[in-house]
């Protein structure tokens, strides 16, 4: 395992959830934008440096090469890494990702951030069975 990337991917998702706690703390706060958006870039360049994360685990382990974030993430599972309920967790995480270039339309912001506990808890999931 590429233990920068590894080292990239820990500090990152702990600044995600730190972002997350943040803004579920202002919730009722005329900043609550702020921090939520906040939380959505994080969680953006999170789930960038985990699907990379996996690539190289699944590469270095397996031999397989994989080129998006949902290949990888269906790789990881066929090589028995996930259970079939993470692995459809992180599918669905790679979809609402895509979505985020869309979070100038408040909903989907809001639809976003509604998830992002859950994903936070997938890659802590996924981390601590590569730690």
């Amino acid at each position: 395992m590429d233990l920068k990337k590894f080292k990239d991917f820990e500090s990152s998702l702990q600044r995600f959830e730190e972002s997350y706690k943040k803004t579920v703390e202002n919730k009722d706060s005329d900043n609550y934008l702020f921090f939520r958006d906040s939380a959505i870039q994080r969680f953006e360049f999170t789930v960038e440096i985990f699907w990379k994360l996996l690539k190289s685990i699944i590469k270095d382990n397996e031999g397989i090469i994989c080129n998006s974030p949902k290949s990888c993430i269906r790789e990881f599972f066929a090589s028995g890494y996930l259970k079939e309920n993470k692995a459809k967790l992180l599918m669905e995480m790679i979809d609402d990702r895509n979505m985020t270039s869309h979070t100038y339309h408040e909903e989907v912001a809001e639809i976003i951030f509604s998830k992002l506990k859950d994903y936070i808890n997938g890659m802590i999931y996924v981390y601590e069975n590569i730690k």
